[in-house]
């Protein structure tokens, strides 16, 4: 593999870290937040939910942009969204609240959109043997990025425990790793795929043969670039069809349950869950970070085998876990929230070692294989729309469950609020075994194939005059 593949995967990969970043920082600003901005509980809910407002709408629209302008001039326009959201919250007023939504929702619009492209990106650059484990290297920045933000918010708030302002510090440090990713972006090329695609032929082949490794591969690529895009003509602006159900339905479940897992609202929410199971302030943040070293082992782990076992074994592992994890939880949040009982220390090293397996059990199973599946499973003529088709699912159930999170243990308690997780889990143990298709190894040319998709979406169009 190519040093040059390699870059552009880490490249658009550091898109990922940011992604990850601005999705956790927040967990560690938004009580100063609400203080410093006199916010009531609905009011701090919204400010938070105003990154997942953006991200939607960014998923919605990211995916037509990636497939007019290109992925690398959309990556381009996510780093610009970052620094701009950085160093707007970092600066906003407290005197208008509705300033820092309103950076907050620019930094959701370059997540939503991250997660649609710098996957697309990375698949349309791998080699079909390493695309798993480069795809999978954006969910590892995702994680790493949570990572940093659970430690950044710690450090600061050791370092500035008095000081009013420090959320400021929060949220102004992601202006660093999205400086880097903007100069880091000129080093690296447009996918083949979209250059053939967009009938820059010479340009697509210049770029294949940089990123194979033999004449004779980027040969077979090209070839196998053409041929689809000659049986795909008439078919662009067309997605909702027939033929592409099947995908269509695939991204929707797997982007669904992804959610419905809890993940992000647990995310955003960590220290507070903490906390209410019982540990100090300066504890929850300690177990927070400890939480972030957890998902990035399990995600490491993940990616060295996700393209020998493959996508569904992931899936199947992870399923169990979450059962396991989720179940124990809500158990422990059942004991203590009857007959009056106090959370304490124990309970919340109880609940600390649950999340601990669940965090596991996401990033081994749907965190490592959500972006690598959605970036194989469309054609390529429609895989910008159903990247962002799935990204949009992802990001509208991110935002339900973080909104309705903290209102159902206010009303019902922790125990009631796993639980639902738990159910929806175990549907995804079922959807797994009984319909998920493994991708791994398949080239992306032949993926429609494979999956059975209808000859309708694939059919070549009837020749009309001119072309």
């Amino acid at each position: 593999m190519k040093a040059l593949v390699i870059r552009s995967a880490v490249v658009a990969a550091t898109g990922g870290l940011i992604f990850g970043f601005d999705t956790a920082v927040i967990s560690g600003a938004e009580e100063q937040i609400q203080e410093q901005f006199h916010l009531s509980d609905a009011a701090i809910g919204f400010t938070v939910t105003t990154a997942l407002i953006g991200t939607i709408v960014g998923a919605i629209v990211s995916g037509r942009l990636a497939d007019r302008f290109g992925r690398k001039k959309v990556l381009y326009a996510i780093g610009v969204l970052y620094v701009v959201s950085a160093v707007g919250c970092a600066l906003a007023p407290t005197s208008s609240v509705e300033v820092l939504q309103a950076f907050r929702f620019l930094g959701g619009l370059g997540i939503g959109a991250s997660s649609v492209c710098a996957p697309i990106y990375t698949a349309e650059i791998a080699p079909p043997k390493f695309r798993g484990r480069l795809v999978g290297l954006v969910q590892f920045n995702i994680v790493l990025g949570i990572l940093v933000a659970y430690a950044s918010n710690a450090i600061i708030r050791t370092v500035l425990s008095d000081d009013p302002n420090a959320w400021r510090w929060m949220l102004g440090v992601m202006v660093v790793p999205a400086v880097l990713f903007l100069v880091l972006l000129p080093t690296v090329p447009e996918t083949p795929r979209w250059l053939a695609g967009h009938g820059d032929l010479a340009g697509a082949r210049a770029t294949s043969e940089r990123l194979c490794s033999t004449p004779a591969e980027a040969d077979a690529q090209m070839a196998e670039i053409q041929e689809t895009l000659a049986a795909e003509q008439g078919e662009k602006t067309k997605f909702y069809t027939r033929g592409h159900r099947k995908v269509i339905l695939l991204a929707v479940a797997i982007a669904f349950f992804n959610q419905m897992s809890g993940i992000n609202a647990i995310l955003y929410y960590a220290p507070r869950v903490m906390q209410d199971a019982g540990a100090s302030t300066n504890a929850a943040y300690l177990m927070s970070v400890a939480v972030g070293v957890m998902n990035l082992v399990a995600t490491t782990a993940a990616l060295t085998v996700i393209d020998r076992l493959g996508r569904r074994r992931l899936m199947l592992v992870g399923s169990v876990g979450y059962l396991v994890s989720l179940g124990f939880m809500a158990a422990v949040m059942f004991y203590y929230e009857s007959d009056g009982r106090s959370f304490d220390s124990t309970s919340s090293i109880l609940v600390l070692l649950g999340l601990m397996v669940f965090i596991a059990s996401h990033a081994f199973g749907q965190g490592a294989v959500i972006w690598v599946f959605l970036s194989e499973i469309f054609p390529n003529s429609i895989r910008g729309r159903g990247q962002a088709l799935g990204s949009l699912t992802h990001w509208v159930w991110a935002a339900i469950t973080s909104f309705a999170f903290p209102p159902i243990i206010g009303a019902f308690g922790g125990g009631v609020a796993f639980s639902i997780f738990f159910g929806f889990m175990l549907l995804q143990l079922l959807w797994v075994i009984k319909v998920m298709p493994e991708t791994k190894g398949i080239p992306l040319e032949e993926m429609a194939e494979r999956l059975g998709l209808e000859a309708e979406a694939t059919a070549p169009a009837p020749a009309t005059k001119g072309n």
